[in-house]
């Protein structure tokens, strides 16, 4: 089992202040870079959905068939209740 620490995290034992500030930044940095990549995090988000999804529609097809209707008929009743506000 690897015991590797998270690109975010300090490891410990470091004694010298000036190594330790290093791995601090590196960290800190680390941390900021994670937070504020939101297309990464909504591809990482995205690709567990669709597996999700796919795992979902292998146990369950009919379910499945049944959720893909259902979104249909609410992105249509979205789509419909917009443009018939638009035209008003």
């Amino acid at each position: 089992m690897s015991s590797e620490l998270p690109r975010t995290a300090v490891p410990y034992g470091i004694t010298d202040p000036v190594e330790r500030a290093r791995a601090e930044l590196k960290a800190a940095l680390h941390a900021i870079e994670h937070k504020a990549n939101f297309p990464k995090r909504a591809a990482k988000a995205t690709e567990r959905a669709s597996a999700q999804a796919r795992l979902f529609a292998d146990r369950n097809p009919t379910g499945a068939a049944l959720a893909a209707v259902g979104v249909a008929v609410a992105v249509g009743a979205l789509v419909w209740g917009a443009v018939r506000l638009y035209t008003r």
